[in-house]
């Protein structure tokens, strides 16, 4: 139930200084009345410019903040949608529309759709639980929207004489099958950067520092979960690093940029990304560098935002999507 990835182009941006972009993009925030999101997935000098940055969930609900009249949310396809859904006056920018998401791209909302009638032809008695990570044509098919910081808190809402139909992501519907007790309908999608996470290597690093502490998505495949410490999100990996004193080692099973909040929210800690491990050829490389966030750069912020474009636009089936939004995300 795979979907291609959009083609990202090697072709290397022409060379600016970071610091001049910087003022640039100060200068357009204020000229255009724009505020901007960033994920904690992002290069770090975004993170540093961005009025707003946090997970999925902190972020979906600081857009319902903004005052602006313009929303530059440097991530992913699936989050300015989110924006979009929740700010429909405003203006939402995206640095690349390219910039997509291979979980979302997993579960296609045809093929949603089709499932879902399937086992109501069945008789099957459900409701559909979708991570954040789907598209705004999928969150309109589902009765709950999820993200790894409120997942188990959402899981407790769906009614004990229902099944659930969980996507897409089938570790983290796995997961929260285990802590929650609830039986899932598991679809087959998973994040191609929590999917590379090498276990070998992970166990050789715990046991060059046994006093190391592993800290995991719950996007992360069994095996990795399974000897992990702390499995949470990134706010909560945030949290939970910021609450140890001691200085610590931390081998951190998520994707690569994450190491810039933890480094700055608990600057005494070292903090080590685990490697991945490629499939072609079995070796250990760095690919826990999702290549979707990578396509924000700081030329591209400032070019959006000069530009008015790309923009996410509104569609019809945004309204059903928002109503979603509205109930898991922003209520209780």
């Amino acid at each position: 139930m795979s979907a291609s990835l959009p083609l990202i182009s090697d072709t290397p941006e022409k060379y600016e200084d970071p610091l001049d972009l910087m003022d640039e993009i100060d200068q357009l925030r204020k000229e255009k009345d724009a505020t901007i999101l960033a994920h904690f997935y992002v290069d770090g000098d975004i993170q540093d410019i961005a009025d707003f940055t946090g997970d999925s969930l902190k972020l979906a609900r600081d857009a319902t903040q903004v005052t602006t009249s313009t929303i530059v949310f440097a991530g992913v396809h699936f989050m300015g949608e989110s924006a979009k859904i929740m700010n429909p006056q405003k203006k939402v920018l995206v640095p690349d529309l390219h910039a997509g998401c291979s979980l979302a791209e997993s579960c296609p909302p045809d093929q949603l759709a089709a499932f879902q009638e399937q086992l109501r032809s069945a008789g099957r008695q459900f409701q559909t639980v979708a991570y954040i990570n789907t598209s705004a044509a999928v969150k309109s098919l589902c009765d709950w929207i999820v993200t790894s910081g409120n997942a188990r808190e959402i899981i407790d809402r769906v009614p004990a004489d229902k099944e659930i139909l969980f996507v897409p992501d089938q570790h983290l519907g796995r997961y929260l099958s285990e802590v929650t007790g609830r039986k899932m309908i598991l679809w087959p999608g998973s994040c191609m950067v929590h999917e590379v996470f090498s276990i070998q290597d992970l166990i050789r690093a715990k046991r060059q520092n046994p006093s190391a502490v592993i800290i995991a998505h719950p996007e992360c495949p069994q095996n990795i979960l399974e000897i992990t410490d702390m499995i949470g999100g990134t706010e909560k990996m945030r949290q939970y690093v910021m609450s140890v004193e001691k200085p610590t080692t931390f081998l951190v099973a998520t994707e690569s940029a994450m190491i810039h909040p933890l480094q700055k929210a608990a600057p005494q800690h070292t903090f080590v990304p685990v490697p991945g491990i490629m499939a072609s050829s079995g070796e250990t490389c760095a690919c826990n560098r999702c290549p979707h966030m990578a396509l924000n750069t700081l030329q591209k912020v400032r070019d959006c935002l000069r530009d008015g474009r790309p923009e996410i636009e509104w569609k019809d089936y945004f309204a059903k999507a928002r109503e979603v939004l509205d109930r898991s995300l922003l209520r209780g």
